[in-house]
C-alpha cells in the first residue's frame, strides 16, 4: 500500500507493516535521507545524511551510534550540520560512522539529540533499523527462465530452467536472486534459447520470508499488458522457482503494490 510505513495485505486479510523504528514519531524533529529503513549496509564505513531541527544540535553537532540487536555498540560518530544550526527550522547534516566490529545481521542507527545538560527529560533519539552485511566475497545464485526448444517452440509454459549468476555476497539472497531475474537473460543466454516472460522495469517493493512462505510485493510493471494463460503461468514459474531454490522457501505469495487479488490473471 502507498503508506508510511509501507504495508502489505496477506490473502487472509491480515495486514503487515514494515518496521521502521520510531521514525513516524520523529518526522517533525529529525529524519534520515540515507540510509533508509531496513537498507542493507555493505561497507564498514557508513555515510548518513538527513535533516534535523536546529535545537537537535549543540555547537552544530550531535552523536550517532550503530548498535546490534543486543545494543552492543558497533560504531560511533558525530553528525555535523552543513548550514547554520542556530534556527528552529530543519538543518541538513552528514556523518561518517566506522563499524569497528566484525558483525553481519540486523542493527539500528541511533541519532541522539545533543543534551549538554545531561537531564533525562532533554534526551531524545531517532532509531532507524538497518541490516549489515559486509563481505568482499562473491556468491552463486540461480535464476529461472523459460527456454525454447531447438526448433524455437515452447512445449510447457510452466517449465523453467536454471541459469547460474555470480553476485556480491549479500544478507538478502532472495532479493538478490529476484533482482538478477528481473534483469532478464544475457545475450549469451538468449543465444542458448533462454527467454523471460517478465516485463522490463519490475521493482521489488518488499520481500519477507516467514515460516517457509516468501511474500514478495512487486511494482505494477509486472502485470502491464500481460495476458494469456501461458504467459501468466510462465511469469509465476520464473518467480516461484527462483525463490524456491532457497531451503527456507516452500511457498510464494506474489502481490502488486500490496494487492493480492486478481494478480496475473489470464
Amino acid at each position: 500500500m502507498e503508506s508510511y510505513p509501507r504495508r502489505c495485505t496477506a490473502p487472509d486479510g491480515a495486514t503487515f507493516s514494515e518496521d521502521i523504528g520510531n521514525a513516524p514519531e520523529k518526522t517533525d524533529l529529525i529524519y534520515l535521507n540515507f540510509p533508509g529503513p531496513n537498507q542493507t549496509l555493505t561497507s564498514s564505513s557508513v555515510t548518513i545524511s538527513g535533516e534535523a531541527r536546529g535545537y537537535w544540535f549543540f555547537e552544530a553537532s550531535f552523536p550517532v551510534e550503530i548498535v546490534d540487536t543486543d545494543n552492543n555498540v558497533l560504531g560511533r560518530g558525530i553528525a555535523e550540520a552543513t548550514t547554520d544550526w542556530m534556527t528552529e527550522e530543519f538543518v541538513p547534516f552528514n556523518a561518517v560512522i566506522k563499524i569497528s566490529k566484525d558483525y553481519n545481521g540486523p542493527a539500528s542507527i541511533i541519532l541522539h539529540k545533543d543534551n549538554p545538560s545531561g537531564l533525562p527529560e532533554n534526551d531524545d533519539r531517532l532509531i532507524v533499523p538497518v541490516d549489515i552485511f559486509i563481505s568482499d566475497e562473491d556468491m552463486s545464485i540461480k535464476v529461472y527462465f523459460g527456454k525454447s526448444s531447438s526448433d524455437g517452440n515452447i512445449i510447457d509454459c510452466s517449465e523453467v530452467y536454471p541459469v547460474e549468476r555470480t553476485v556480491a555476497r549479500t544478507y538478502g539472497t532472495a532479493k538478490a536472486a529476484l533482482e538478477e531475474l528481473f534483469k532478464g537473460p544475457s545475450d549469451e543466454e538468449k543465444a542458448e534459447g533462454f527467454f523471460t516472460s517478465i516485463n522490463e522495469g519490475v521493482k521489488i517493493n518488499l520481500i519477507s520470508i516467514v515460516d517457509g512462505t516468501a511474500t514478495v510485493d512487486l511494482s505494477e510493471e509486472l502485470e502491464f499488458q500481460v495476458g494469456g494463460s501461458c504467459r501468466v503461468t510462465a511469469i509465476r514459474a520464473e518467480i516461484v522457482e527462483t525463490l524456491k531454490q532457497f531451503p527456507s522457501v516452500t511457498g510464494v505469495i506474489i502481490s502488486i503494490n500490496g494487492r493480492t487479488e486478481d494478480i496475473l490473471q489470464p
